[in-house]
């Protein structure tokens, strides 16, 4: 499903059939997970493609390796140009766009010398679908901030994503939804987390979470709609005397939540404040950013 024999991607400066594309199975990423990544949104409109809030996203893949202590061979800027570039040699527009940093060989617990980039795209609907999702409290809780470094998107934090995701499929479920190490609401395994209540949406702070691009630009969506956001701590009983709920992400964009634990919200979601800001967002990603941007 994310590539076929005709399927071109970016590595560490060339162009390649995504079927010849290799890594080093020494590779540090592979074993220690010592890699940072991204997942970006591209969506079709008039002017071909807009990649929504790109500088964002690859401002935050620096910003991750730098904490990782990973030197990337890019500017942001080339970064972006490269990516326009991948769209238009797969003939993509909306598009799921996938940039990874990966180490060279290293068995030793300190950074590598060799950085790998490779970026990759596909078509890949939303994530999660579109219909009201049944939701559970994980046993798995998101891991301590002293622990790692939350705000940045590495390649070894999603292990906890995949065992509070398996869990809850394993047990009929369709997504969890993580606790903090202090009990408080923190996210879903790949995607941030608001409730609203009286028309006012509550969404953790950072601390516990990774602050995601789709989560501040739902901030500044619900400003311009003059719609309140708290960022607050909440804990789970007071997500069940919510109106509604939602998940938001680059992958989910955004998706209602219709239970909790078996606990169903009682409004209705097209009623949401919710639901206005994601009509809006629609409209929103597909404005082009990069109207004046050279690709060479």
């Amino acid at each position: 499903m994310y590539y076929n024999n005709e399927t071109t991607v970016f590595q560490n400066g060339k162009w390649l059939k995504a079927k010849d594309a290799k890594a080093s199975m020494y590779n540090q990423t592979l074993h220690y997970g010592i890699g940072v990544f991204e997942g970006i949104r591209s969506y079709k409109n008039v002017n071909g493609c807009n990649i929504f809030r790109a500088k964002e996203h690859y401002d935050r893949l620096l910003y991750s390796a730098e904490k990782m202590h990973i030197e990337v061979p890019y500017t942001v800027e080339e970064l972006v140009g490269i990516t326009y570039q991948l769209l238009d040699k797969n003939n993509l527009s909306d598009a799921y766009i996938r940039p990874l940093v990966y180490q060279g060989m290293n068995m030793a617990l300190t950074p590598a010398s060799e950085t790998n980039v490779f970026i990759g795209a596909w078509e890949w609907a939303k994530y999660l679908g579109n219909e009201p999702l049944n939701v559970m409290i994980s046993s798995y809780q998101r891991p301590n901030p002293k622990s790692c470094v939350m705000e940045a998107k590495v390649v070894g934090h999603y292990t906890n994503s995949v065992l509070a995701t398996t869990e809850a499929r394993k047990l009929g479920y369709d997504e969890a939804l993580l606790l903090d190490i202090h009990g408080y609401v923190a996210q879903g395994p790949g995607a941030n987390f608001f409730y609203e209540k009286d028309g006012v949406l509550y969404t953790p702070p950072a601390g516990n979470i990774l602050p995601g691009i789709t989560r501040a630009t739902i901030m500044e969506l619900a400003k311009e709609l003059e719609i309140r956001v708290i960022e607050s701590h909440f804990t789970v009983d007071e997500v069940y005397d919510a109106d509604y709920a939602f998940f938001a992400g680059t992958a989910v964009e955004i998706t209602p939540i219709g239970a909790i634990n078996g606990e169903k919200f009682k409004a209705n979601w097209e009623e949401s404040a919710g639901h206005s800001i994601y009509q809006m967002y629609r409209t929103k990603v597909q404005h082009n950013e990069y109207q004046g941007l050279t690709i060479v």
